[in-house]
């Protein structure tokens, strides 16, 4: 663990009276921690409504002109998948769950700057997620989860409830970006400098910077919709003199850095597990620190290679393509720095580690996608194919959701002090990564050969590939079903973690699992790095329960 020691005269050391009702400490909870499970939970109820309703797409494709689903209630339900993927699972449990349980804990604070609007923050999230999913009832939005006008402009209530949706989402991520802002500059404990901040604090500062500047983008943008619907007032609409375009250019000024937004937490999961099971300071922790902030101020010069095919004139295409290929090289450094950890290292394959592993195999190929489609060329001929369908599930589900089920496995034990089964999470990760692949990889070739997306029946001829695809995908829902019982296992008769059960050197394992309430009793005095393995520690180190064999 971090070299600490304690102290009781603690700088900015407060802590809200401890809760004396089940409503205060269970429903309307201001400690981070709770307020972490209750993202979790609401979050994976989310992620299972959008989960079924991508089994509803691929049941429909499964054959080419299927009859499942008819071409408006699909178009509704790919709508609603992308939406709540992107807004109610992905950026809720990567910035809400894992930012509030675990970032307080690694700067040794016991809790976020601002309690109450934390608590305030994660509120906004469940009638958000109503409003999406109730939106069926009026009739869903149609046009995709970005809602290009004029055909959001067309559409029934429902598209005014997706609105309101996202808009509720965007103002829970700017008042978290804020208080986690403020918490990292001004809650560290003694001793924390900058470059002594665990990587996962350092992305989770800048997703944080990023939450709370380009959100307003799309705050502005959701607003001029609803009340072009609402008032026809003509902002996007192009028959009344407004531009379909403008919408464009704000929704993909958020929505770019909205993808870092999905990412960058998992790149700080990624940093934390590779140095502990590989027994090693990881490699190059200034280059992995500060390409996270070099990422965060360069997604914000790319977002028009979103647009290549809206009608940019060509001086406007190629600095968005070279932008594009340079914010590249940040995100390569830290590949290279987690390869070059895990050379030479004492590697031991637990489950966090295989889902990290997978993690690096499968962003780094969507990575490369991604620099294939900057080319204005390449995008050109694929943006409207299957092979972007395969690009972004590549990057946001080979990257954001295998690090999230890595820092899953990884924290699961200090959250509930319960271990999950080893045997059980390993079934799951290799049943997980090969339907996966299996599902998107061979979208790659069909969209080559011109399978358009956004479709609800196809050219027979890519019908054999297709039903791959699906029973490959009925696989992978499946999968998660094995993450259900071992959780579930795990809270009932899971074997008891113990205070540090991978002898980490990070703060948040040097007490108990799960933490008290206050965290500290003493704020921590930070005496060296996160990640210096092989160093001696200032007082007793705790024996990890290791019963995992290195491979050499």
């Amino acid at each position: 663990m971090q070299a600490a020691v304690g102290t009781a005269h603690v700088p900015h050391g407060h802590i809200h009276p401890p809760p004396d009702t089940f409503i205060k400490k269970y429903i309307f909870s201001q400690d981070h921690k709770v307020i972490a499970v209750q993202y979790f939970i609401t979050s994976g109820l989310f992620f299972v409504l959008a989960g079924l309703l991508a089994e509803m797409m691929r049941a429909q494709l499964a054959s080419a002109n299927n009859t499942l689903l008819s071409p408006t209630t699909y178009n509704e339900a790919y709508s609603v998948h992308g939406s709540a993927m992107v807004w109610l699972v992905i950026i809720p449990i990567l910035t809400g769950a894992f930012g509030n349980l675990i970032m307080p804990l690694q700067i040794g604070a016991r809790d976020v700057a601002f309690p109450w609007l934390n608590m305030f923050s994660f509120w906004l999230l469940p009638p958000a997620g109503i409003l999406l999913f109730g939106s069926f009832i009026w009739g869903a939005p149609e046009a995709g989860w970005t809602e290009y006008p004029p055909i959001s402009l067309e559409q029934s209530f429902g598209t005014s409830m997706w609105c309101m949706a996202i808009f509720l989402i965007g103002v829970s991520s700017t008042i978290t970006g804020l208080n986690f802002l403020v918490t990292i500059i001004k809650m560290r404990a003694p001793g924390m400098t900058w470059t002594r901040m665990p990587l996962f604090v350092w992305a989770t500062a800048v997703t944080a910077f990023l939450s709370f500047i380009a959100t307003a983008n799309l705050s502005a943008a959701l607003l001029g919709l609803l009340i072009e619907r609402t008032f026809g007032v003509p902002f996007y609409d192009p028959a009344k003199g407004g531009s379909p375009v403008l919408w464009q250019h704000i929704f993909w000024f958020y929505s770019h850095p909205a993808v870092y937004i999905m990412i960058l937490p998992a790149f700080g999961i990624v940093s934390e597990i590779l140095p502990t099971f590989c027994r090693r300071p990881i490699f190059g922790y200034k280059a992995i620190a500060y390409s996270s902030v070099a990422i965060g101020l360069v997604s914000f010069a790319v977002w028009a290679h979103h647009m290549f095919t809206s009608g940019l004139a060509p001086w406007v295409q190629l600095p968005f393509m070279i932008m594009t290929m340079i914010v590249g090289i940040p995100t390569g450094v830290k590949i290279f720095s987690w390869v070059a950890t895990l050379w030479g290292g004492n590697i031991r394959l637990t489950t966090p580690m295989y889902f990290v592993l997978g993690f690096l195999s499968t962003f780094t190929f969507g990575g490369i996608t991604g620099i294939m489609l900057a080319s204005v060329p390449a995008d050109v001929h694929e943006h409207a194919t299957y092979f972007v369908v395969a690009h972004l599930h590549y990057v946001l589900f080979g990257g954001s959701v295998f690090g999230i089920f890595a820092g899953l496995y990884y924290w699961w034990p200090k959250m509930t002090g319960r271990m999950l089964d080893e045997t059980l999470g390993k079934i799951h990760f290799w049943l997980m990564f090969v339907s996966f692949n299996a599902t998107f990889l061979p979208m790659h070739w069909i969209g080559l050969e011109g399978m358009p997306r956004r479709v609800s029946t196809y050219d027979p001829q890519y019908q054999d590939t297709n039903l791959f695809i699906s029973i490959s995908a009925f696989v992978l829902g499946a999968s998660m079903l094995v993450f259900a019982y071992n959780a579930i296992k795990s809270t009932l008769s899971g074997r008891e973690a113990g205070q540090n059960p991978w002898g980490a050197r990070t703060l948040e394992w040097m007490i108990p699992s799960p933490p008290p309430y206050y965290n500290f009793e003493d704020i921590p005095v930070v005496l060296s790095g996160p990640y210096d393995y092989g160093k001696p520690l200032p007082y007793r180190e705790i024996k990890a329960d290791l019963d995992y064999k290195p491979i050499v």
